[in-house]
């Protein structure tokens, strides 16, 4: 048997592959994605949509717009957690928060969030010394937080309400809650695992090994994607139509398993991935009013943000590649001038008897 299984998976690393089988999954995700959506939005009238979207509260907006700023300043503790965790601390925050911010914007727009962002990520930390394995480790780290985050809230979410996620993953509640149930238990057994170590624990081999934060300091990284989750669940509850009336709990197991299946997509902000599980999970919802909920926080939480950080990445590379070069050779020409500049002659003063 266990020759059998060795020979399966050599078999499959050689002939098809982690890689080769995430692309496949990818392209399912979002061919069923598109196909529901079409069938999903058939016979919906653009003017009501226009009509939805001046029924929400200008008040909302502004509220939701504050809680995706709040969970943008949280993803900035992302990187800065994972290069205290390397200690890398000759980076500093302000860096650390453009690296995360640009990373995530960019990378959730432009899809393949893993390679787009570890991209930029290696842009701006190789100023300060870090070489492609110290980002890896850094795009791991944060990745981690994200999962220990989403686990949690997704966990604690459906153990509680387990029929939100039955909308879209189609499994009875009892089922839904034993899912909760072992993403939390699969949290608790991390913990041990870390505490029970004599140091602290470490993964990889080979010359790559990523120290693991330790099991105080995990709490920590899991509270930051918790809070930062939450925000963004806030921003889309508080865009939500008044009726019919939908829990906050509810709405964010939607939200979250949403958000999963656009991000194993690798879709381009998630288009059409993640609008159409939130349209198939929510069926109660005006397809209208839905839309337009949909359409205001893609501006709020894409559009602004990718806008905002593609202008941050431009004007940084402007004045590394442009001003700075310039004012430089500005400098030396000026230095040059200074040394071969023939000195005038000075006229003695003769004192007057």
């Amino acid at each position: 048997m266990h020759r059998l299984l060795t020979t399966l998976g050599r078999g499959f690393k050689e002939r098809i592959g982690w890689k080769r089988l995430g692309i496949v999954a990818s392209l399912v995700i979002i061919v069923l994605a598109i196909t529901t959506l079409v069938r999903t939005l058939k016979g919906v009238d653009t003017g009501v949509i226009l009509t939805a979207l001046t029924e929400i509260s200008p008040h909302h907006i502004v509220l939701a717009a504050l809680c995706v700023i709040g969970a943008f300043c949280t993803l900035t503790f992302y990187d800065f957690f994972a290069l205290r965790t390397l200690g890398e601390k000759h980076v500093p925050y302000r860096i650390a928060a453009m690296s995360a911010f640009a990373s995530y914007s960019i990378g959730h727009n432009i899809g393949a969030t893993v390679f787009t962002g570890g991209a930029i990520r290696f842009r701006i930390y190789s100023d300060y010394g870090l070489n492609a394995i110290d980002v890896a480790k850094i795009c791991f780290l944060s990745g981690l937080t994200f999962w220990l985050g989403n686990l949690f809230v997704l966990g604690f979410g459906m153990a509680w309400h387990p029929w939100a996620a039955s909308a879209m993953d189609l499994l009875p509640s009892a089922i839904n809650r034993l899912i909760a149930l072992g993403c939390l238990a699969g949290i608790a057994a991390y913990f041990v695992w870390l505490v029970t170590g004599k140091t602290r624990r470490e993964l990889g081999q080979n010359g790559w090994k990523v120290v693991l934060p330790s099991a105080r300091l995990t709490l920590l990284q899991m509270l930051i994607g918790v809070v930062d989750l939450s925000f963004c669940a806030l921003a889309m509850y508080l865009l939500m139509p008044t009726e019919p009336y939908i829990d906050f709990i509810s709405l964010a197991v939607v939200f979250i398993l949403a958000t999963l299946l656009g991000f194993a997509s690798h879709a381009p902000g998630s288009l059409g991935v993640f609008d159409a599980a939130m349209l198939v999970a929510l069926p109660q919802f005006g397809r209208e009013q839905l839309l337009a909920t949909l359409l205001v926080f893609r501006v709020l939480y894409f559009m602004i943000p990718f806008g905002i950080a593609i202008s941050i990445m431009g004007t940084r590379e402007l004045w590394l590649n442009v001003v700075q070069p310039w004012q430089e050779r500005r400098r030396m020409d000026d230095k040059c001038s200074n040394q071969t500049a023939v000195p005038q002659p000075v006229k003695r003063l003769t004192s007057q008897r």
